[in-house]
This record gives structure tokens, sequence and C-alpha cells, in this order.
């Protein structure tokens, strides 16, 4: 069974995917022919992304869910970070295989090797970000409906390891940019995140 912790980074580097899902081109004489393929196509060319987040967490035993807000980062090949602002400040970095999370004056050191069931789902991630879809596909079964004006991908995982912790992502979008990103948990609690690409810093 996973951790709390273990939890809280598989959710966190699922953000860092639909931050980057938004950041390739897609113009409209494309319109016509574009797919998966042309999707993965536009991550594998950004260097960096840089996003601003508002997220609401449905957890079963709250009567309200919980509202939290910052900034998302990424920078080629495999760093990762999530700056929460609000309700209390919080850092997550995810560089190589190493994460670390600050709370204030505390921090918490974590290698990802240490966590060999968290294994496929990192190279899967990192196969996203790099734009590689065979490498996503070893975890993911995918699909996309709508076109470049209005999309929807969903990834369904196939990893046993993963399906203990999601049962599905949705994420919509416009063009180049994701609006939105659902998902649901396997046990029964579900998250809703609004983002916006901001200027790579």
């Amino acid at each position: 069974m996973m951790t709390p912790s273990v939890r809280r980074f598989i959710h966190f580097v699922l953000m860092a995917i639909v931050l980057l899902l938004g950041a390739g081109r897609v113009t409209a004489s494309r319109a016509a022919t574009w797919d998966i393929d042309q999707l993965m196509h536009g991550l594998a060319q950004v260097p960096s992304g840089h996003a601003s987040f508002v997220e609401k967490k449905f957890i079963a035993m709250l009567d309200q869910p919980v509202e939290s807000s910052g900034e998302l980062f990424y920078t080629a090949p495999d760093r990762l970070e999530k700056r929460t602002v609000k309700p209390k400040p919080e850092t997550m970095v995810v560089d190589g295989d190493h994460l670390l999370v600050e709370r204030g004056t505390q921090k918490y050191h974590l290698q990802l090797e240490e966590y060999p069931e968290l294994a496929a789902f990192i190279d899967s991630v990192r196969g996203t970000l790099s734009g590689d879809r065979k490498a996503l596909e070893r975890s993911y079964e995918l699909s996309l409906e709508g076109s470049v004006q209005n999309w929807t991908l969903q990834l369904v995982p196939i990893n046993v390891k993963m399906k203990q912790v999601v049962t599905r992502i949705r994420i919509t979008g416009v063009h180049d940019e994701v609006q939105r990103i659902d998902i649901t948990q396997a046990d029964g609690d579900s998250s809703q995140m609004r983002i916006e690409k901001l200027t790579t810093p």
C-alpha cells in the first residue's frame, strides 16, 4: 500500500504532465490531422513550462472540497516543481531521482529509488514530458476525443500499482492550452484543477 507522501508525490507529477500537455503549438493547418501523435510532437519541442493552478480536492470524509493554489514549473529533462501558496506554503521539487519537500522550516528528502513501485510511473511521466508516446503507453491506455478547438485526452492506468491510486485522468483543452484536469482516485476521492499557462520565467 502506498503511503500518503507517495500518493501526494504521484499527484504532483500528474499535474506536471498537464502543465506540459498544453505547451506545444498547434496551428489551424494541422487541425484536420490532429491526433495523439501531434500532441506528443508538441511536447517534445518544449524545454520548459510555467503555469498557475487552482485545485479542488473532493474527499469523502469532508463536506466541502479542499482548495489550493500556486504555480507549477518544468525544466527539461527531469526537473519538476510545485509551489503551493494557499492555503499553506509548500514546495515540492523532483530533480532526477531526488524529491525535496519544504513546509515552513521543515525539509524532507526522498530518494525515489527507495520506492520501486513508482519506477514504472516515473518512466511514463518522463516519457510524457519528452513526447515519448511509447513510454506513456507502457503505463496508460490513451484515448483522445474532439478536435484542436475542443479536445479531451483520457489516461487510464494499466500498471497494477498505479491502478491502486488512480482510476482515470481526463484532461481538456483548446488548441495548445490545457484548461482543466480531472483525476478520479481508486479510493473514490477526486480532484479538479484549472490551469493557466504563464510566461516561462
